[in-house]
């Protein structure tokens, strides 16, 4: 069962460890080639947000947001290899923050395939979200030290 299970996190992190690596090659002056689709996004949810709170929000830079997200993947990822909860929850976070702002499928009219892409994409990472949360539950649920009792042997006469 440890192979297996141990077999199982290297196959599950490399999505998250592969794809900060990408993106940490890909890092320039501006951010990547991801900080022309996560700019105007940011500027959206900015707006939102502000509009709704009644405040000014500061101005969010993508560099650092990308920064961000290469942090949360990889170091996430490395730890959840090793069993570790605390890399699961750093998946958690970076799931949580970048789902429903790239994958904004609820700005598009169903049936355009924008929308239907979207949709998809935001319904794969909300499975990954759900298999984060499955690995916290069973890692919590498990106890760290399971005394068994041993049986008395058999006394032959």
């Amino acid at each position: 069962m440890g192979f297996s299970s141990f077999l199982g996190r290297v196959l599950f992190a490399s999505l998250f460890i592969l794809s900060a690596w990408q993106m940490f090659n890909e890092f320039d002056a501006n951010g990547g080639p991801i900080s022309k689709e996560l700019i105007p996004k940011l500027t959206v949810v900015k707006k939102n947000l502000s509009s709704k709170l009644g405040v000014a929000l500061p101005d969010i830079d993508a560099r650092q947001f990308i920064s961000v997200i290469i942090f949360l993947k990889g170091v996430g990822g490395i730890l959840f290899v090793f069993g570790n909860t605390f890399g699961s929850f750093l998946l958690l976070l970076h799931l949580a923050l970048t789902t429903p702002l790239l994958y904004d499928f609820y700005n598009y009219r169903p049936g355009k395939p924008k929308y239907n892409q979207l949709l998809n994409e935001f319904m794969l990472n909300a499975a990954l979200f759900g298999a984060l949360l499955f690995f916290i539950g069973m890692k919590n649920s498990i106890p760290r030290s399971q005394l068994r009792k041993k049986n008395p042997k058999a006394k032959t006469v």
